[in-house]
C-alpha cells in the first residue's frame, strides 16, 4: 500500500472523525457510518441519522454486528435503490456489496459482533458508562467507522459504481473500490463488492 487515499474516501474519514470524536456524542458508530456515506454519496438529508440510531453498539447496545457495518449497510441500500430503477436489482447488488463490507471487516479487525470488538456489554448496568470512560470508542470503534467509509466512500464515484455493479451482475472479482478509485493497494479484502459474485445474487 502507497499510502494514497482517494478524494471521496479521504473527505469521508474527515468528517467521519469530526462526527464521531464529538464530545456530545450525538452520532454513534450507525449513526456516523449511514451519515458520512449519505453525505458522500450526495443523498438527500445526510445529517438526518434518524434511521440508524437503534444500530449503535451492535444493533440497540446488543453486542451484535458493528454499527458501523449496519449504518453503512443503510446508506448502500439508498444509493442503490436510487441508482438502479428496479428493486429486486438493487437489493441484490448492495446485499453483496454489504457482504464484501462485512467480510472484509471481519478479516482487518478479528471479528463483526460489537461486543468481541470492544470487550463491553453496553446492556449491563454502567456499561456503558465505563465503555465511555475506557476511551475504546475513541480508538477501536474510530479505526472500524474509518474502515467502512473508507471502503464504501468511492462508490460516490459513477464510474467506480458502475464498475461494482458490472462485477456483481457478471460474477466477476474486482478490487475493492477505495482501490479502484485510488489506484492503489485496498484494505481488507481486495475481491471488492462482487467478491461473492451473481452466484448469491438471487
Amino acid at each position: 500500500m502507497d499510502g494514497r487515499e482517494g478524494p471521496e474516501a479521504a473527505a469521508a474519514v474527515l468528517l467521519a472523525r469530526d462526527l464521531f470524536l464529538d464530545e456530545g456524542h450525538r452520532y454513534g458508530c450507525a449513526e456516523t457510518a449511514f451519515v458520512v456515506l449519505k453525505a458522500a454519496y450526495g443523498l438527500r438529508d445526510p445529517l438526518d441519522s434518524a434511521a440508524a440510531v437503534a444500530l449503535n453498539g451492535g444493533i440497540a447496545y446488543g453486542g451484535g454486528p458493528c454499527g458501523a457495518v449496519t449504518g453503512a449497510a443503510l446508506a448502500v441500500g439508498l444509493l442503490a435503490e436510487g441508482r438502479i430503477g428496479d428493486h429486486g436489482r438493487a437489493k441484490r447488488v448492495a446485499r453483496e456489496v454489504v457482504a464484501d463490507l462485512a467480510e472484509a471487516f471481519r478479516a482487518e479487525h478479528g471479528a463483526l459482533d460489537c461486543r468481541a470488538l470492544i470487550g463491553y456489554d453496553l446492556r449491563a448496568p454502567g456499561g456503558h458508562e465505563a465503555f465511555l470512560a475506557s476511551d475504546v470508542w475513541r480508538d477501536a470503534c474510530l479505526r472500524q467507522v474509518e474502515f467502512a467509509v473508507r471502503r464504501l466512500a468511492p462508490l460516490a464515484d459513477p464510474a467506480t459504481w458502475d464498475r461494482a455493479v458490472a462485477a456483481i451482475e457478471g460474477g466477476g472479482a474486482p478490487e475493492d473500490p477505495g482501490r479502484a478509485a485510488a489506484g492503489r493497494d485496498g484494505e481488507g479484502d481486495s475481491r471488492g463488492p462482487a467478491g461473492r459474485g451473481a452466484d448469491r445474487a438471487r
